[in-house]
């Protein structure tokens, strides 16, 4: 494995992008947020893509990204959607790139950390939080298929990253550093 990858996945609001920055600057590796390329390169906000083509348009767009960016050249701590496990494709691709982490928040945790965010498509309904719980039970068997879970609502994000970067240190001795630690 040339190139490792580092895929964060979990629920909304449990921390993915906030410790994928903390953790690839640890690494020295560069680091993006999936959602944020897709909305580059659709032109569009996550709604606007759910709006015009539905869930299936937007999961479409996800797992043709998430193909593009498993397969450059450097090593990248990744930032996925929530719902980017739904598809086998993708989780096996994953796995091929690197390691997958399991950022783990009880539904309070995530729903404090969304409440509001208008930006987040499938929570535009009347009861927010039964939404969360359903979702995060529904993809809890999924989100366990992990190489490593990590609990973000009892340590704060620096923690978490700091955990994880002697961990993927251990993963990966071979990559060292070989980004700036930036977002691309």
């Amino acid at each position: 494995m040339e190139s490792p990858k580092v895929f964060l996945v979990g629920p909304m609001g449990s921390g993915k992008s906030t410790v994928a920055r903390t953790l690839a600057g640890l690494l020295g590796w560069s680091w993006l947020d999936l959602d944020s390329r897709i909305q580059r390169k659709a032109d569009q906000t996550i709604p606007e893509i759910f709006n015009e083509e539905g869930e299936v348009g937007f999961r479409d767009r996800e797992e043709q990204v998430l193909e593009e960016v498993a397969a450059q050249e450097q090593a990248l701590v990744v930032a996925t959607g929530g719902g980017v496990v739904l598809r086998p494709a993708n989780r096996l691709r994953m796995r091929q790139a690197g390691r997958m982490v399991y950022l783990w928040a009880d539904v309070d945790t995530l729903l404090k950390r969304v409440a509001g965010d208008a930006n987040r498509p499938l929570l535009q309904v009347a009861d927010p939080r039964a939404k969360l719980a359903a979702l995060q039970e529904a993809r809890e068997p999924l989100y366990q298929e992990a190489d490593r879970i990590e609990n973000t609502a009892e340590a704060p994000p620096e923690t978490v990253a700091a955990r994880l970067a002697e961990w993927v240190r251990n993963q990966f001795p071979e990559a060292g550093t070989s980004g700036s630690g930036s977002q691309e």
